[in-house]
């Protein structure tokens, strides 16, 4: 088993990725126009998947893109197509816990899977596969057992769940599925507990609580079917020990063994991404620049909020790729 030690002032980039929610249409096309690797890296996600994401991320439609069979793989092609070309423009093919960029690798939620392709646990065809079954299961479980999510402000992880514990004794489902950064939790479950919950946090000073426009529980019980049938795929997959230290969303803790991963990545879909647990962990190990590589830049916010004085770079265009390297 590989063991990691995070050295203070050893290192000090961490690499972030995205999930669902960053995608968009045209995403990373300028890098594709500018980059045969990114080209290249699209053309392997397509001939995976056996149809072109590369046209759907770059023309859409839209609501094809977001939907959650696609949306998926569609993030993991994009960032790994950025990870490609700043690896090439940095004059290395892989990383290594030797190499100045990073000191370790986070995905958030589905990003996990990115960052398990970038640590070198999985194959990125084995990561798209993976991400499209994820998505598949998830999108399925949905549809039997339709849920909602909502964004908290105002309160801490703490007393949000303590709150859902506490509003569905008498039944129903709502949990902590995402502690995203100080002051802004999400939660997910079914229709009852969700808004006998959301209806308790109003009641205790929450800022604000906003239902999310999805129709699928991520993170919570309700997603236990989906997690069932995917260790199945997962047990079947080739991991290998991380090759740069990973932080795990459930735990917020090192992952450093195949055994963790396939644990981590089932335990993943019913679990809270504990992210700003997470960023804690690797500030303490003297983490002083976040590079997020992927569409958008959710996850630079949420750093801003949870440690203002460090770095935070996003990297998702030529300008950005030359800018970092």
């Amino acid at each position: 088993m590989t063991e990691f030690y995070f050295i203070p002032g050893a290192h000090s980039t961490g690499f972030l990725f995205p999930g669902q929610g960053s995608q968009h249409v045209g995403m990373t096309r300028e890098l594709v126009d500018a980059y045969p690797i990114a080209k290249a890296t699209f053309e392997e996600a397509d001939a995976v998947l056996g149809f072109p994401i590369s046209q759907l991320c770059f023309e859409g439609p839209e609501t094809e893109l977001t939907d959650t069979i696609n949306a998926q793989p569609a993030l993991l092609a994009a960032s790994v197509a950025i990870l490609r070309v700043i690896q090439q423009e940095m004059g290395s093919v892989a990383l290594s816990p030797e190499a100045e960029h990073p000191s370790f690798v986070a995905g958030h939620s589905m990003g996990e899977y990115t960052a398990l392709v970038a640590a070198g646990s999985v194959s990125f065809a084995d990561g798209l596969r993976l991400v499209r079954e994820r998505g598949r299961l998830m999108k399925e479980a949905g549809e039997k057992a339709p849920g909602m999510m909502a964004a908290v402000l105002g309160l801490d992880e703490a007393q949000v769940a303590e709150i859902c514990a506490a509003a569905t004794t008498e039944g129903g489902i709502a949990q902590v599925a995402n502690d995203n950064c100080p002051g802004q939790v999400v939660i997910s479950g079914d229709r009852e507990g969700m808004e006998a919950t959301i209806a308790a946090l109003r009641a205790a000073g929450a800022k604000k609580v906003v239902p999310l426009a999805v129709s699928i529980a991520a993170h919570s019980p309700l997603m236990q079917p989906a997690a069932d049938q995917l260790q199945r795929v997962i047990d079947a997959t080739t991991i290998t020990a991380p090759t740069v230290p990973i932080i795990a969303n459930t735990s917020a803790q090192l992952l450093t063994s195949a055994e963790a991963i396939r644990a981590e990545l089932v335990a993943q879909l019913t679990g809270s991404v504990r992210w700003s647990a997470s960023m804690q962990l690797a500030l303490q190990a003297g983490v002083t620049t976040f590079v997020e590589i992927g569409p958008g830049e959710v996850l630079a916010g949420l750093m801003k909020r949870i440690e203002r004085s460090v770095a935070r770079v996003t990297i998702n265009t030529p300008e950005g790729v030359r800018a970092f390297v």
